[in-house]
């Protein structure tokens, strides 16, 4: 993949920490994604590019996002089209820009599912402002934004498990489960509940999913000292 493909590209203007929020600006305005993506990170943001849909797509295989900055008029997939799609999977936020302001255009991305919408031409404080809100409403946010067990941390927004600057692969089971018990750290949560509340079957599932965690996280998988069982209610992590 050559520099100049049609890709997704994360921006490396600016250095900013790592449990920072993770946006994703799709736009075909070469030159806004990367006015947007240097005022971002240089207000704290990570930030990834991606010049249209489809790009957008190769982008969330790979990468954790805690919202999206969606364009509406792209060449190809349009941004309802590709924001009625990401939401019949994903109820990651997404704030639409648009160069239209109808009311009908509004409503038809509220309609969709999308967080909030901002018009062009926009203040850059304004947007930014517009973020920060929708990040203080969502779930993820009332969270611990990090887990620090001993030598490792998780990410929450991002998904990410590291020991020092290493990181650790997960399943995506096995990030769910990190975000449940960030939401309630220190709680006992119980098999159920970590199981989605379906049925006894795939309680188990969760025995086995926990042990595989402990495996990566516990010195001692057999002596857990942050991912312990609760007997008769579930289990709980204790972070640092």
């Amino acid at each position: 993949m050559t520099e100049n493909s049609p890709s997704y590209r994360s921006a490396p203007d600016a250095v900013v920490a790592d449990n920072a929020f993770h946006l994703l600006i799709v736009d075909d305005d070469q030159k806004l994604r990367q006015l947007i993506g240097r005022f971002l990170q240089e207000n704290g943001f990570r930030v990834t590019r991606a010049e249209h849909a489809a790009a957008a797509r190769l982008a969330m295989e790979g990468l954790q996002f805690d919202v999206i900055v969606l364009d509406v008029m792209m060449p190809g997939e349009d941004g309802f089209d590709f924001a009625k799609s990401v939401r019949e999977k994903s109820d990651i936020p997404i704030l639409m820009l648009t160069a239209m302001a109808e009311p009908d255009q509004r409503i038809q991305g509220l309609e969709i599912g999308v967080d909030d919408y901002l018009a062009k031409p926009f203040e850059p404080r304004e947007l930014l402002l517009r973020l920060n809100n929708i990040l203080k409403r969502s779930p993820d946010i009332a969270t611990q934004s990090e887990l620090r067990m001993g030598a490792f941390v998780f990410h929450v927004g991002r998904g990410e498990l590291k020991r020092d600057d290493q990181s650790i692969k997960l399943t995506e089971r096995e990030r769910d489960l990190l975000r449940m018990f960030a939401q309630r750290p220190g709680t006992p949560i119980p098999r159920h509940e970590l199981a989605g509340g379906e049925n006894c079957g795939n309680e188990r599932a969760v025995d086995v999913q926990i042990n595989r965690l402990r495996q990566k996280i516990e010195a001692d998988p057999s002596n857990p000292v942050y991912l312990q069982t609760v007997r008769g209610k579930g289990y709980i992590l204790h972070a640092d």
